[in-house]
């Protein structure tokens, strides 16, 4: 079957008549009858018959759509592709994170690359590490942003930084400033505890589960920004990535090492085999730079 051919037939099984089939791809309906009838006669074999007035799909038309609804969702995605490749090449960045960048880190970039690069325009987004891969292989996004990312084909990952977890407890609590506190130290407070999603959160459950410690757990959550404003809160102690405990810092959180430590990369993300503009890799270079000085910070 010709492309022009499986769109016909999806339209048409889709919407259930010619006249539809014929409104959804702007064209006349004796043009849609025109291609459904050389389809199926280079088949050999009906794809729908008339039943009192209405197109009614033989078995094999169920069975080709199967097959024939991959084609075109391959097709429909080929478009939006060639749509992001044009929007790719003009002078802008797109690039996404995951949420802990777009507190501080990307914000802060942004702004002081702009300071050197004022004609570059910026479209930046926040999404989990799955959703960050596809906007990558599908050219929605240019570069990526994210802890520990789990390599994949097709996807170029650049180390920019290494950085550590940390614990973070209420300003009030009983841990000294700068004073290392271990997970055995911690299942003494109430305890905000995260759920284990992606490579960072995975890390963490790993080193926790490998300390065999019984929690006072208060509270769960899905994001680490969240378990810090609980901390600032008073409703506990918690253990973050160190992006997150010094982004939008109002000095009302206690920040502590811990013991023994658990670290984790930051990477810059993009296509393996798609050339990044000059814009582009000068971002990535200056926003490694911003990572580094960020986590040195004190």
């Amino acid at each position: 079957m010709r492309l022009r051919q499986i769109e016909v037939f999806h339209a048409i099984y889709s919407s259930g008549s010619m006249t539809n089939a014929a409104a959804l791809l702007n064209v006349s309906q004796p043009s849609v009858s025109k291609v459904l009838a050389h389809a199926e006669q280079q088949l050999g074999y009906r794809l729908f018959d008339r039943v009192k007035g209405k197109l009614i799909p033989t078995p094999e038309a169920h069975q080709l759509f199967t097959h024939v609804k991959t084609v075109y969702e391959d097709v429909d995605r080929l478009r939006h592709i060639a749509t992001n490749i044009k929007a790719s090449s003009s002078g802008r960045i797109r690039i996404a994170g995951t949420p802990a960048f777009g507190l501080s880190v990307l914000p802060e970039s942004v702004a002081t690359f702009r300071q050197q690069h004022d004609s570059v325009v910026f479209e930046i987004e926040t999404l989990h590490l799955d959703e960050m891969m596809e906007a990558l292989l599908e050219s929605r996004v240019d570069i990526g942003l994210a802890f520990n990312p789990v390599a994949r084909p097709g996807i170029k990952a650049q180390t920019l930084a290494r950085g550590r977890f940390v614990v973070l407890a209420p300003s009030d609590s009983r841990f000294e400033d700068g004073e290392p506190v271990s997970i055995r130290d911690i299942a003494e407070e109430p305890f905000i505890a995260l759920n284990g999603r992606g490579p960072l959160g995975q890390a963490l459950s790993d080193y926790m589960a490998r300390a065999k410690t019984k929690f006072d757990v208060v509270a769960w959550t899905e994001t680490y920004h969240v378990a810090k404003a609980m901390v600032a809160c008073g409703v506990g102690t918690t253990i973050a990535d160190d992006i997150t405990a010094r982004s939008l810092d109002t000095g009302d959180v206690k920040r502590l090492p811990l013991t023994p430590a658990l670290r984790f990369d930051v990477k810059a993300l993009h296509v393996a085999n798609a050339p990044l503009s000059i814009a582009a890799r000068n971002y990535i270079k200056h926003l490694g730079t911003h990572v580094k000085a960020f986590l040195n910070a004190d």
